[in-house]
């Protein structure tokens, strides 16, 4: 099959592509900031020996974990306000389901990271009449977060990518604005290339830096 590309169409769109790459990059900021800072409240409940704070945060992890991100967002946006008394947005269910889920995933990076640190680190800390908390602030985070820089930048290629997820709910995002020109000037073709493309050219640098953090942190071990 010979297909004459023409982006003539995607071009004359480029201020509905910008509206949703705008979308796009408020939502990866709302998710990022969240979903990092959620995960390391849940990371640590996790690694705390109290089982009040433990099983509140295992439960979280692993329903998050194992349920569909999609499946979350839609939950919010269609079955929430049937259960609570007030609408809720597409950004907001999606921020949401999004947040929620990298949260899970994060936690176990915060998890994994603390629990590589050498005990002697903790030891070395209550020797000088340090709590767990000053510990845990002072000592073992800034070297654990160090460890995890390639795993926690991993993360948040993941959730610019999840983005395109709310489309689903009609949140106007690169993906939303990719169907709605499709479907204006038949051309799947080149609507979804160009989306594919502006996450390219998002993405890239970023997955650079990991690369340049995991060859830092193999120099400085």
């Amino acid at each position: 099959m010979n297909h004459a590309w023409d982006f003539a169409s995607v071009l004359a769109n480029t201020d509905a592509l910008l509206a949703g790459a705008g979308g796009t990059l408020r939502i990866f900021a709302i998710c990022l900031v969240a979903g990092l800072a959620l995960g390391l409240v849940v990371g640590l409940g996790r690694y705390a020996r109290a089982w009040w704070l433990h099983l509140p945060a295992t439960a979280f992890v692993e329903f998050f974990r194992n349920t569909p991100v999609l499946v979350q967002i839609l939950w919010f946006y269609f079955a929430l306000p049937i259960l609570m008394p007030f609408e809720i947005s597409p950004l907001a269910a999606a921020s949401l389901g999004i947040s929620l889920n990298s949260a899970a995933f994060s936690a176990e990076i915060y998890r994994g990271g603390i629990q590589s640190i050498e005990r002697g680190q903790w030891d070395g800390a209550r020797a000088i009449g340090m709590s767990w908390a000053q510990a845990m602030r002072r000592i073992i985070l800034p070297q654990a977060i160090k460890r995890m820089m390639p795993a926690l930048t991993n993360r948040a290629i993941e959730i610019f990518k999840m983005s395109t997820l709310a489309s689903a709910v009609a949140y106007v995002e690169l993906l939303q604005q990719a169907k709605l020109i499709a479907s204006l000037n038949f051309n799947p073709i080149e609507a979804y290339t160009a989306v594919a493309v502006i996450f390219f050219v998002f993405l890239w640098p970023l997955v650079q830096l990991t690369y340049g953090l995991e060859r830092r942190l193999r120099r400085d071990e």
